[in-house]
């Protein structure tokens, strides 16, 4: 457990980290978040996460009481208050609180808070012979609802697809949109390689557009390996030479199953290996500094 947390502008131990019963974030969902890792000292890609939370907040109309400058600095002063060098920190930023009614207007002050704490990964083993994973019932939001670029604390639609994951005893679960092409999983994004070729869906069926995946497909060019973003169908999953998975958290994560069916040779291919090995290097040597 960390030891501080920041809370609108202070550094308070998590028993003193409370929010109101009122605060829309807690009462519809009505906020966003961000979670960013921070590796041997350094917070990976930092600028691009807090790009993506203003422009969350501005697509929904939610006023960040904090400058981008401002925030940056809450999270290495955060980082470093926990004395942290590997973390993962979690920024949220909610509409504050409220009366018991819908309307924003009644949220005068907005809510922040950043926790910077340790993670725990998937097994290593994961990564060493890859993940099996199925395709959920639940259907991902469809971008007319809730568009899939905004990362809002609305995540039960992801938690119900969780449920269905953890039922089955698999760790992640692969989310369709209602029109049947793959999305995304249910907290990470999804690559297939065939004949020499990453793909990828685009954000139009529901998927986020992630860091880790930026990252990847930066890699995967700088390689040669050429990245189609475009719709395509469970078959392609199917019948890909590799599956991978990118996210914050699972970093990029090789997939040797979907739906008891084998991935290529059964086992994390070439592709996904070459990519984990560079990503890994990637975040040993890049990212904001935390400490002078």
């Amino acid at each position: 457990m960390p030891e501080l947390i920041y809370l609108n502008g202070d550094l308070v131990p998590p028993e003193q980290a409370k929010v109101s019963v009122f605060d829309h974030g807690l009462l519809y969902g009505d906020g966003v978040f961000e979670g960013i890792r921070a590796y041997n000292g350094r917070l990976f890609r930092l600028d691009e996460h807090l790009h993506r939370l203003y422009d969350s907040a501005h697509a929904i109309a939610l006023n960040i009481p904090l400058t981008a400058a401002e925030m940056k600095a809450a999270v290495i002063e955060t980082v470093r208050a926990n004395q942290l060098r590997d973390a993962y920190v979690r920024l949220v930023v909610t509409r504050g609180p409220g009366d018991l009614g819908l309307d924003p207007r009644k949220c005068p002050q907005q809510t922040v808070f950043i926790i910077a704490d340790s993670i725990s990964l998937y097994p290593r083993e994961f990564y060493e012979q890859g993940l099996q994973v199925i395709t959920c019932a639940t259907r991902r939001n469809a971008p007319a609802a809730l568009d899939p670029g905004i990362k809002s604390l609305n995540y039960l639609n992801n938690i119900c697809a969780k449920l269905e994951t953890i039922q089955a005893g698999v760790p992640e679960g692969i989310m369709l949109s209602v029109d049947g092409y793959v999305a995304e999983c249910t907290g990470d994004n999804i690559f297939v390689v065939q004949h020499g070729e990453i793909l990828t869906p685009p954000v139009s069926v529901g998927s986020l557009e992630g860091i880790t995946a930026g990252v990847a497909m930066e890699i995967a060019r700088e390689m040669g390996i050429p990245v189609r973003v475009e719709p395509f169908r469970l078959l392609t999953v199917y019948t890909a030479d590799e599956v991978f998975l990118t996210g914050t958290a699972a970093e990029i994560a090789p997939v040797v199953m979907v739906d008891g069916r084998r991935i290529g040779e059964g086992r994390p291919g070439p592709i996904s290996r070459a990519l984990e090995e560079r990503f890994r290097e990637r975040t040993q040597s890049e990212g904001t500094p935390v400490y002078d």
